[in-house]
């Protein structure tokens, strides 16, 4: 079985000697076992916290590269040509701490009947397809967190990656 414990920083010019084709659970996951495209055993061993991303490339404990590549899956797709509406949808989803994909006047959630119909009700054009599912990673990950700003609550900063 190959192993990985390493993320290999920067764009890669290099084949990799092996891909992972994994869903956004999947690249969500710290700990996993699988199979390369080739049908190859490997298990993935990172620090938890930040998921895998596509195109993302690995390095096994033996010195291979794979490259982490996005496998299609079931979503649900809403657009409209309203931009005003588009935000409108974009907020209440976001203020149901959902995960969404945007892109311009186009989102993508997993497939759930009761956020389905609630962005039909607010005039947007639902269909489901299979697609990669790669979601918005979140207003603070990856960003400082120093803000100039005053507040009631405190934060917890063990529970935040600092670069």
């Amino acid at each position: 079985m190959l192993e990985i414990y390493h993320r290999v920083d920067g764009p890669h010019a290099l084949e990799p000697d092996h891909r992972l084709l994994l869903t956004h659970e999947q690249r969500s996951r710290a700990r996993l076992k699988t199979n390369t495209v080739s049908g190859e055993d490997v298990g993935v061993f990172l620090p938890h916290g930040q998921p895998l991303k596509v195109g993302e490339y690995l390095k096994t404990d033996c010195g291979k590269l794979i490259r982490v590549d996005g496998a299609a899956e079931p979503i649900v797709s809403a657009s409209c040509d309203d931009a005003l509406l588009f935000s409108r949808a974009c907020y209440h989803l976001g203020n149901r701490h959902v995960k969404i994909q945007i892109t311009e006047r186009c989102l993508r959630i997993t497939p759930d009947s009761v956020l389905e119909d609630m962005l039909q009700k607010l005039g947007l054009e639902v269909h489901h397809e299979m697609a990669v599912f790669i979601p918005e990673s979140g207003a603070y990950h990856g960003i400082s967190h120093a803000h100039g700003h005053d507040h009631a609550h405190s934060h917890d900063d063990s529970l935040h990656r600092h670069s």
